[in-house]
């Protein structure tokens, strides 16, 4: 018996659904970049006013976060900021780069000339963005890059994995690290090359360290700022 799911009444927590997602992301990025510290206490004031929305979506945000392991709630005190080791960070990094390495390998097998067109066109515009300076070029460029070589594999089902993994990883900080831009001005045309060579193996293993080359660059940034140290000293 065939089912219709047409004139369905739409949820009325959907665009407060969205709104946690937003409270989420934004203090993921927080977290992950240093820029609060493990044994902080976050304030659902404060968030809520620099993300831009009512208490409750900071609350709903903030539980996700913490069943992903980022805050905890703490009785009577609220969310505190969860400690995470170099070895989580490398963790989620080594997760996204085997995904995405996977997804590069199976892309050079399937892309079409029309998808090779496309991220031909998209490493240009990248490498202007970088030339311009311009910051959300270079972000909204960075992503399409990824995310048309996810799409190339068709395999949604790998693709929807590595978003769960991508989404728990900073989305700008890259840009703000000394030597990264250059690292991707250079790796993007080399993975290209290889999907335009239908060379697997090699679009896998470039997606691969280039990926982890930025779980290093995070740690270092983290150690400059004396993320681990202070959580030796706070255990000592």
């Amino acid at each position: 018996m065939e089912t219709t799911l047409q004139g369905l009444p739409r949820s009325p927590n959907k665009q407060r659904h969205q709104l946690s997602e937003d409270v989420a992301t934004y203090v993921r990025e927080l977290i992950i970049t240093g820029q609060v510290r493990p044994g902080d206490f976050l304030r659902i004031e404060p968030v809520a006013e620099a993300v831009g929305v009512s208490n409750t979506p900071v609350r709903e945000g903030l539980l996700l976060l913490s069943g992903e392991g980022f805050v905890e709630l703490v009785p009577r005190r609220g969310f505190m900021v969860s400690a995470f080791s170099k070895q989580d960070v490398r963790d989620l990094f080594w997760a996204q780069a085997t995904m995405a390495g996977e997804l590069a390998g199976r892309a050079a097998k399937s892309i079409s000339p029309r998808e090779l067109d496309h991220l031909e066109g998209v490493v240009e515009a990248h490498a202007r963005a970088a030339a311009s300076g311009s910051d959300d070029e270079l972000v909204t460029y960075g992503h399409e890059f990824h995310r048309s070589i996810n799409l190339a594999a068709d395999s949604r089902r790998l693709a929807m994995l590595l978003a769960t993994v991508v989404k728990q990883l900073p989305n700008r900080f890259y840009i703000n690290i000394e030597g990264h831009g250059e690292d991707t001005l250079r790796d993007h045309p080399l993975i290209l090359e290889a999907l335009q060579k239908r060379r697997p193996k090699a679009a896998n293993a470039l997606m691969r360290d280039h990926i982890m080359s930025s779980a290093d660059e995070l740690i270092s940034m983290l150690e400059k700022q004396g993320l681990w140290a202070e959580l030796q000293k706070s255990t000592a």
